[in-house]
């Protein structure tokens, strides 16, 4: 009992000559969580004001573990981040960035003066360039292992603009949509910075397809904005057909619809072919996700790579999981939308 007194007592800073401070806590470690997102229609439209539809992936998680140490003087910086997994070199680098502004701005936010190095660790199962949102979601778990840590209640608004902090500097200009809906527990509408929560009247699957490609959120918002400023009048009529096409899909999905949503899905994704963010692996996928059955695919995400998702009936469900391995995805998930059925009703 001694030995493990003198072990938690290491691990607690406590005044002291150094000028450490007194963290007045019983824990030492925080944890936090979120998840996954897909955009089911309305993305790059969305950061221009329109709608979208976006739909949480509690299969995909990320647990964040923060601790906190007497600063040393090798210390750089406020805070360390170990990511397990096969995150790569340039994922990490781009984490370390946002996390030392996150940190920094949690600390301001929620009046956190205690003078100690924080050291966060992310298990992340969100394949990141996927579109799935595993840099907000990453930001998310961090923010609740923070407020674990230091025994802080985080408001819903908080977090948002927390984790939008973080996104700004991951991707540049961001909508909130993927800070919004990677701690979401069911279908939301988001525009202009609110969401509500979507009545669900379908079921049936949402397949989300890897197509191993890594697609860059901040290269598909320049090329479209490009696009726009190099052809007048562009930018209004992708903005009104992709909020056509939202609209109408929302009605869809609480009106038990299926086959409307599918095929709004299918229009949106040769909206965002046509302004070139679609890549012929991706092509490849969402035409055979479609000739095995699928009620509708697209490319969900920024584009430029990432994932496919079909919506399909329950029975045609294995056969077009079938036909994306197929057709070449390394990896599949499957949505129930049961699971979310009588949601915001």
């Amino acid at each position: 009992m001694q030995k493990r007194q003198r072990e938690l007592s290491a691990l607690t800073p406590s005044a002291s000559a150094e000028g450490l401070p007194d963290i007045r806590r019983a824990r030492s470690v925080g944890i936090g969580r979120a998840h996954a997102k897909t955009i089911v229609l309305g993305e790059h439209a969305v950061v221009y004001g329109a709608p979208a539809l976006a739909l949480p992936v509690p299969q995909l998680a990320v647990t964040a573990s923060a601790g906190w140490s007497a600063r040393t003087p090798g210390d750089s910086g406020d805070v360390s981040l170990t990511m397990t997994g096969s995150a790569s070199r340039p994922v990490a680098t781009q984490a370390s960035d946002w996390l030392q502004r996150l940190t920094a701005e949690f600390r301001s936010t929620m009046d956190v003066t205690d003078d100690v190095h924080l050291d966060v660790i992310l298990d992340c199962a969100i394949p990141p360039g996927r579109g799935l949102g595993s840099s907000a979601a990453c930001a998310r778990a961090v923010v609740f292992a923070l407020a674990d840590l230091f025994d802080r209640e985080v408001t819903p608004q908080t977090a948002f603009d927390l984790v939008q902090t973080a996104e700004n500097v991951a991707h540049g200009r961001a909508s909130g949509v993927d800070a919004t809906a990677v701690g979401a527990s069911g279908p939301l509408l988001f525009q202009q910075g609110h969401a509500e929560e979507l009545p669900i009247g379908c079921e049936g699957l949402f397949i989300v397809a890897d197509s191993g490609e890594v697609g860059r959120t901040k290269d598909a918002v320049g090329l479209l904005r490009e696009g726009f400023q190099r052809h007048p009048g562009a930018q209004e009529r992708f903005v009104s057909r992709a909020t056509e096409l939202t609209d109408a899909s929302r009605h869809a999905l609480a009106d038990d619809e299926p086959e409307r949503l599918g095929s709004h899905m299918t229009e949106y994704h040769e909206l965002l072919r046509a302004a070139g963010l679609s890549t012929d692996r991706i092509d490849v996928l969402v035409e055979g996700a479609l000739g095995a059955g699928s009620l509708g695919a697209k490319i969900t995400g920024g584009g430029m790579g990432g994932c496919v998702l079909a919506l399909t009936r329950s029975e045609q469900a294995s056969a077009v999981t079938r036909r994306l391995h197929e057709a070449g995805a390394v990896q599949t998930w499957v949505v129930p939308l049961r699971g979310f059925t009588g949601h915001g009703r």
